[in-house]
């Protein structure tokens, strides 16, 4: 809910806290504060809307993770660069459902940003490869679901990427 910078600063501010009792000798109080700077740290690095908005997405509420996701107004300068991926993910997996235009251009520049995992790669190329079937360019899906099955390592998306396959030969 706060901006990245005023996590830091809040951090920050609990960590010297946490040192003023470790100095005064209370030694599990200054453990419990550090504890809690983790917390505003470990909320720098993952955001709490894209959490809670993938927690939407399990349950299919994309209405609901669509409303989180509103809520995040500057994602360029409120999120970290790779967060900004992953909002570009989720923004495309809940446009898709509507608009296939706008989904291809998230899930374009989410891949352009960085997501961390492969299998997050896997999905968004294989989401791309679906778009680019369905607007006939088929050359294009074939070598997004080429880099998709490369990119799938425990062969999590190995039926999506089959089913993709027998639609295109129907092309």
């Amino acid at each position: 809910m706060f901006n990245k910078n005023i996590k830091l600063v809040i951090a920050i501010l609990i960590a010297v806290w946490a040192g003023f009792e470790f100095s005064k000798g209370h030694i599990m109080n200054g453990i419990s504060i550090v504890l809690l700077a983790g917390i505003f740290v470990f909320f720098y690095f993952k955001n709490e809307i894209l959490l809670l908005t993938f927690l939407k997405l399990r349950k299919q509420d994309f209405v609901g993770g669509t409303k989180l996701l509103d809520k995040i107004k500057n994602p360029s300068s409120a999120l970290i660069k790779s967060q900004e991926g992953y909002y570009n993910f989720l923004r495309g997996i809940m446009v898709s459902q509507t608009n296939l235009t706008q989904a291809e251009k998230y899930f374009k520049k989410s891949l352009k940003l960085g997501l961390y995992m492969d299998h997050n790669k896997a999905m968004a190329k294989l989401q791309l490869a679906g778009i680019a079937m369905t607007k006939r360019r088929k050359r294009e899906a074939m070598n997004l679901i080429t880099e998709a099955k490369k990119l799938d390592k425990h062969g999590v998306l190995k039926e999506q990427i089959q089913m993709v396959k027998q639609q295109m030969k129907k092309i």
